[in-house]
Order: C-alpha cells, then structure tokens, then sequence
C-alpha cells in the first residue's frame, strides 16, 4: 500500500512539474509577444517623428524662401528710393550750383570783425573793413591805457604800426561756397546761411615796437628789479649788488594787447601790468674779469691805408678769484676789488691830430647855470664822458663810463622823472648830457643800440630827440659803425653842455639830418581840488599842465645834395602832465565879506576862470 501510495505522489509531481513547465513557456510566450508587440510601436511611432521631421523641414525652407522674398523685396524698395534720393540731391546741387555759377559776391551771412560784408564784392568788402579800422585806430579819444599802480601808459594801434590782414580774411570769406566740389560747396553755402560765419583776421603788430614799449614800463617802474652791475674808477672795480623787485610778465601783457587791440567796436579796457617777482642774477666773478681783462698795447698809426690802433690799458684783478669771491659775501650794496692797472708806453692821446684830425659832428644844449645842483651833476658827468676812445666795432654805454650817480661821487639832489612823475633824484639833469650826446652820435652816422625817450616832454631837445638814463635800468649806448676809432670831446660850462665826436672822415661822407616829426597831440587832463578859501563859483589854477604828443625821429642821409635814404629811428610817446584846478566851495554870507574875497583873491587873478 505503502508503494502504491508512493508511486501515486511521484506521479503528482511530475504532473505538477509539467504544469509548471507549461506555465513558464506560457509565459515566456507572452514575454516575447509583448516585447515584438513593444518593438512594432516603437517603429511604428520613430516612423511618425521622421514623417514629421520631414514636414517641419519642408515648412521651414518655405518659411525661409518667404523671408528671403520679402528681404529681396525690401533691398529694392530702398535702392530705389536711395536712388531717386542721390539722382533729386544732384538735381538740387546742380540747379543750385547754376544760381549761383555767375555770382561773384561773397556769400550773406559773413562777418569779418564783425562787419557784414555779404552780397559785396572782394573790393567793396577791403574797403569797408579798412575804412571801420582806420576810423578806429585814428580815434583820438580811445586810447589804451596799461596801468602800473598809479602809473598809466596811454598807447594805440598805431603805437605799434598795427595792422590786419584783410586781404586774407577777405579772401576765405569769397572762397567760402567755391573752393569744394558741387556738394560740399552747396553745403557750405547753405550751412553759412543758416548758421552764419564770423571770420577774424589775423593782427600784426611791430615786435620791435611792443617790446620797446614793455621795456620803457619796465624800466620806469618803482619797484623794478634791479640786476648787480659794475664800474670801472681807476685801480677800482665797484660792483654794485642787485635788487629783488617785480618784472613785467611780456608774454601776459602781450596777449593782453593783441586781444584788446583786436576788436575794433568794442571801448577797450584798462590792462593792469602783469608782473612777476624776481630776484637779482648772481654775481657772477668770473664772467665780470673776463669782461673787464686787457692786455697793455701801446697806440700807433698805420699809414697806406691809414688805421689807427688806440692804446689799451692792462686790466686784471689784482687779488684772486677766491679772495674776491670772500669780498662780496659781505652783506654790503657795493664791493671793491682792487684792480691790477698796466699803463702802455704810448696813448691815443700822445697821437694827437693825426689819429682823430676831423670832426665828425657835434651838437649842443642850453642848462640854467644858475640852477647849481643841477649844473654841477651835468658837469661831473660831462668830465666823465670827455676824451673817451672808442674802437671800430666797439659801443659806448653813458651808464658804464659814467657810473653810479651819489653823493660820495659829488653827485647832488635834483630832478627827474621817475614813475611817471617828477621827483627828486640824485644826479638829476644828467639825461641832458645823454640827450646832446645822442644827437652828436646821429650826426656823425653811428649805430644807436640802446635808447630811450623821457615819460614828459624835454625842454632842450625836440621830441624823438632825447635819451634819458637811468643807473640800473635805462641806458644810452651807442656803437662805432665807422672804419676808425672815434673820440668823444665833451665839455658843461656857461650854461652850454656841448658833446663833439673826432675821427677821420671816410672816403663816402653823408650829409645827416635829424629830423623830428609830431604825429598827435595828447591833452593834459584836468584834476578839480576843492578849496575853502575859494568863493563858489570860481577856480584857480593851480598848475597848467602840458600836452603830450606822439612823435617819430627820422635820420635822413644825403649825398651831393641828394636823398639817398630816410630810417626810422624810433616811435615815442609822451605823456601830458596833469592840469589842477581849485575850485572855491566857500559861502558867502555878506557883501563884506564877499569884498574882502575878492580883495584876497586879486593876486591869483590872472590864473582864474570864471
């Protein structure tokens, strides 16, 4: 039974085994069919997405040819009208151009300082704008004044031969609407019409004549830097130390003139000096000696040509340069250093006639000998001057031979002006030695270096005939332009200040004349002080006042009674001095007292005005 029952589960599970069996091929059938069932969508769907890629493709390049049409479309549209645009503009520029082919005015809407020279021709426009200068720089009553402190220079245009460039400026102005090609030039007229066009003319002025015109306010001023500078007395070199002060800043006040001189319509302005402060150059020894050093040569004649060789004096320090260097490290104004002198065998004075026989010219002055300051500073200068040689090619400076003017010189107080005005000085008067000399020195046809004309009129020479000096800042100095050596004969006495040169006349001697010639007049302005003592109503005056002038000196050469050249020697300005007034401002309460005015005021009658 037992076996049986075994033989029966045996048989069990191997049906239950083959169940088993059935199932997993069942279901691995089932596997298979879903994953090929998976695949046939998946193919199904990857086939749909390439269709669809397909079509999106197809769409986008019609997209594409669209957009490309309508570029197309665009391009043209706008090279048309570009097109018809650049074909209307040359239309336009040609037309325009035609207009204006035959016009041969300048165009409307310039200027040239300011005045409207449209619609005139190159003519017509150089005469106006030269006509509106000269009326202005002939206007009498607009000067421009350069202010120093208290002290004014009165100058104009024509202080310094001031001029525009007209024809220039008159030349842009035309060229303007004519000088491009047909656009640019239609262009340039329509933008000059519209907007308009200002030109401005370039200004000259004289260089030599505006820096003339700094120096003499710089070397005028009060507070003026003062360069060390030395003379030579005997066996002694006196070296004077400089001063700290102001100088003008020429390039600032330079401007300053262009600018204001530059416009012509507008009333000009007062320009205030520039100035900068500066201290005095070092003493500089070594330059100083080999300025000064010489050796000793004896003078002699040469005859076949004649040339004459004056002496010369040996001149050396007569200490070292160390020594000397000790010296002027002293807080002193003046130092001495002894001066080695070598005298020649032979001077140009032992020569006598033979090396200066002919006078070449000589002028003259007349002092007030009763005035004793004055005439004895003329006369100490004058011996100083007297017998000087001075060597072809060489130049004569007054403040060199002269020297410094005080009192241990035997110098005395007088008068000179200073600052615009007239104050004491010591040594004042000498400038009339300066002026007779300067005179004697342009007759006999020598070359002026430095010169300069007083702030006033003088009453010894004619206007452009002076030259004022002053020690430290104004000198005279003249230069021997002539083939032999000259010598200056100077003598004061008698009220009478004479200065003669002696030479040798050359084969080619000229004729000189010096002429002096007024171009204007300055009036003297007029200062109202009031006075207590005064009835109301009346005036005294107190001081007269003088014109001034604006003036130029000429040197004219002849030759057999012929003009062979006439040279500007210099422009000058003088300045008016100031007329005062006293006017009364005090009432009258009787008849008594009105009288007794009256009476007290008798004296004064001949300078009143009523």
């Amino acid at each position: 039974m037992k076996e049986d029952e075994n033989i029966h589960k045996i048989e069990s599970k191997k049906e239950e085994n083959k169940n088993f069996q059935e199932i997993d091929e069942t279901l691995e059938l089932e596997k298979e069919n879903k994953e090929e069932s998976e695949k046939k969508v998946k193919n199904e769907n990857n086939n749909t997405t390439q269709e669809d890629k397909k079509i999106e493709n197809i769409e986008q390049k019609e997209t594409k040819k669209e957009e490309q049409k309508s570029k197309t479309r665009k391009t043209k549209i706008i090279l048309i009208t570009s097109t018809i645009l650049i074909l209307a503009i040359m239309v336009f520029s040609i037309i325009f151009s035609l207009l204006n082919m035959n016009n041969n005015k300048i165009l409307k809407g310039i200027t040239i300082l300011g005045i409207d020279v449209g619609n005139l021709s190159v003519e017509e426009a150089k005469e106006k704008i030269n006509n509106a200068i000269q009326e202005r720089f002939n206007d009498e009553n607009n000067n421009l004044i350069l202010k120093n402190g208290k002290d004014e220079v009165s100058v104009t245009a024509n202080t310094f031969n001031a001029t525009f460039d007209v024809n220039t400026a008159v030349t842009e102005a035309f060229n303007i609407g004519r000088s491009g090609n047909i656009i640019t030039n239609n262009y340039a007229i329509l933008f000059t019409k519209l907007l308009k066009k200002e030109i401005t003319p370039t200004l000259h002025l004289e260089d030599e004549l505006l820096t003339k015109t700094i120096t003499d306010i710089g070397s005028k001023m009060k507070e003026a830097v003062v360069e060390s500078s030395y003379y030579i007395e005997e066996d002694t070199l006196t070296i004077v130390r400089g001063k700290a002060g102001y100088i003008i800043n020429k390039q600032k006040l330079s401007d300053e003139i262009y600018k204001q001189l530059g416009d012509i319509y507008n009333s000009y302005q007062i320009i205030e000096v520039p100035l900068d402060y500066k201290q005095p150059d070092p003493i500089d020894l070594e330059k100083i000696r080999n300025e000064i050093y010489k050796e000793a040569q004896d003078a002699y004649v040469e005859k076949n040509p004649t040339v004459v060789h004056t002496h010369v004096n040996g001149v050396d320090f007569a200490i070292s340069i160390e020594e000397a260097q000790k010296i002027i490290q002293e807080d002193k104004e003046e130092y001495e250093i002894p001066l080695k002198i070598t005298k020649p065998n032979k001077t140009i004075n032992d020569l006598g006639e033979e090396a200066f026989p002919d006078i070449l010219a000589t002028f003259s002055t007349s002092y007030d000998a009763s005035n004793v300051n004055r005439s004895t500073n003329i006369e100490l200068a004058t011996k100083k001057v007297n017998g000087t040689v001075i060597l072809p090619g060489e130049s004569f400076s007054f403040n060199t031979i002269v020297g410094k003017r005080t009192i241990e010189a035997g110098y005395k107080e007088g008068t000179a002006y200073i600052g615009g005005k007239v104050v004491p000085d010591i040594g004042g008067g000498i400038c009339q030695l300066s002026s007779t000399l300067y005179n004697a020195a342009l007759l006999a046809n020598l070359e002026i270096v430095e010169r300069s004309n007083h702030i006033f009129l003088t009453g010894y020479v004619a206007a452009s005939r002076d030259a004022t000096v002053y020690y430290g800042s104004l000198d005279f100095v003249f230069k021997n332009t002539r083939n032999y050596p000259i010598k200056i004969e100077a003598t004061s006495k008698n009220g009478v200040c004479k200065t003669s040169i002696y030479g040798i006349k050359e084969e080619k001697e000229y004729e000189v004349i010096i002429q002096s010639k007024i171009i204007s007049y300055i009036s003297p302005t007029t200062t109202y002080k009031e006075d207590p003592t005064l009835e109301v109503g009346k005036e005294v005056v107190e001081k007269a006042g003088s014109t001034g002038c604006r003036s130029e000196g000429y040197r004219i050469l002849k030759l057999n009674g012929e003009v062979v050249s006439k040279t500007l020697l210099s422009k000058d300005t003088y300045s008016a001095t100031e007329r005062v007034v006293r006017k009364g401002t005090k009432n009258v309460t009787t008849n008594n007292q009105s009288s007794s005015q009256n009476k007290n005021n008798e004296s004064t009658s001949n300078n009143t005005v009523e």
